[in-house]
Order: C-alpha cells, then sequence, then structure tokens
C-alpha cells in the first residue's frame, strides 16, 4: 500500500463490473503476454478481446492504464531514492 493511499481510496466507489472485465481480459491472455505486454500485436489483442467478451478498445485502454501505473511507479521510486539519498550524510 502507498503511504497515505488508505485514507483516499476509502471514499473511492469501486464498480465491480470494472473489475470483472479487466479480469477477464487478464486471464485472456497468455503468461508470456502478462509478462511481457509489448508482445501485445493486433491479432493478440483481438483474440483476448473476444477470449475476455469485452473490444478491443477495452483491451487497450487496459494496457495504456498499465503502462501509466508502471509509469508513476519508477518516478515514485526515483523519487524515494533521492529522498534516502538526500538524508544521508
Amino acid at each position: 500500500m502507498i503511504p497515505g493511499m488508505g485514507k483516499a481510496l476509502k471514499d473511492v466507489e469501486i464498480d465491480d463490473n470494472a473489475f470483472k472485465g479487466i479480469e477477464a481480459i487478464i486471464h485472456s491472455m497468455t503468461p508470456a503476454e502478462r509478462e511481457n505486454p509489448s508482445l501485445l500485436n493486433g491479432s493478440r489483442k483481438q483474440r483476448i478481446a473476444k477470449g475476455s467478451g469485452t473490444s478491443i478498445v477495452e483491451v487497450n485502454r487496459l494496457l495504456k492504464q498499465f503502462d501509466q501505473t508502471g509509469k508513476m511507479m519508477r518516478m515514485a521510486t526515483m523519487q524515494q531514492g533521492k529522498l534516502k539519498a538526500g538524508k544521508k550524510r
């Protein structure tokens, strides 16, 4: 859990149906695709959408969110590293 996020998440409404769609998309991916989303080309995305009962747009949306979340986590890690480096004296 990210510090301070627990309080913020208590007020967030979570749509269970959205999570079911996300779960279906992820379960429709092969282990290799889950490990390395850059493998996903058009035909793979089409297969995943069909297998999950969603659209290619929804598959692309999930992949974009995953990429953005990864970028945010890397930035947070870098910021935390800078803070720790500044405390050492």
